[in-house]
């Protein structure tokens, strides 16, 4: 039986995805927030995992290890780092990496972690499938696919968005993606993440980021209610 951890990086998205949840139960651990119920008619965890790389590495262990969830998905929004990549628009990950890990001088490439046996952290390829499909109906001709880029800053220097483009070949960069890959990774089960883009992490960000951030958190909430329908219908072989 699937059970999916969702978790959630803005207070409007997961008030949204609660609210519509039946029988939601919250416990509270390490200080967040954790509402178990159905999504859909999919059983689910929702949470706010906060800011961060830690944060949201910490949720992330949780929901495996706590509530004995299945698969992962992540959402929120994102920076572009790619033209093809417009406020407003949505990305599903292909795969996620760190662009603020190096251990370079110790013979590693840039962003690897080491004792893992890769780069970047490949996401699901029917959770992504299903995420694209999802994130097409709520927003037709405006999603695409690509790799996330993840580190502890917010990006907003045009310099900064330079180099990690040059170090990731990213599409958008935000800041809790790759390390809820890696736990997916360590855990042995799917993920897939969802980002809505915000601003073109440069120097307009500080700008941009208000004005989009409700739109974003609506999306990422429809996005994330049709994906669990999605695999409802999977399951009952619809």
């Amino acid at each position: 039986m699937t059970k999916l951890g969702i978790i959630g990086a803005m207070t409007m998205e997961v008030e949204t995805l609660v609210s519509s949840m039946e029988e939601a139960e919250k416990k509270t651990i390490a200080g967040s927030d954790f509402y178990e119920g159905r999504l859909e008619g999919l059983p689910c965890v929702v949470v706010q995992c906060g800011v961060g790389k830690v944060n949201a590495a910490l949720c992330a262990q949780i929901l495996c290890t706590a509530f004995g969830v299945t698969q992962l998905v992540n959402t929120g929004i994102a920076g572009s780092l790619s033209n093809d990549l417009d406020i407003a628009d949505l990305l599903v990950s292909q795969d996620a990496m760190y662009h603020d890990f190096d251990c370079v001088p110790f013979g590693y490439p840039y962003g690897q972690v080491p004792g893992l046996d890769t780069l970047a952290f490949p996401a699901d390829e029917r959770l992504m499938a299903y995420a694209f499909q999802a994130a097409e109906a709520v927003n037709p001709g405006h999603t695409k696919l690509g790799r996330v880029a993840s580190g502890d800053q917010f990006i907003a220097d045009r310099e900064k968005k330079a180099f990690i483009i040059e170090k990731t070949r990213a599409m958008c960069t935000e800041m809790e993606g790759a390390a809820i890959a890696q736990t997916a990774y360590r855990n042995g089960i799917p993920f897939v993440i969802l980002r809505a883009i915000s601003d073109k992490a440069d120097d307009s960000a500080e700008m941009d980021y208000p004005s989009f951030e409700t739109l974003a958190a609506h999306r990422c909430a429809q996005v994330t209610s049709l994906l669990a329908k999605k695999l409802v219908e999977e399951e009952s072989g619809e």
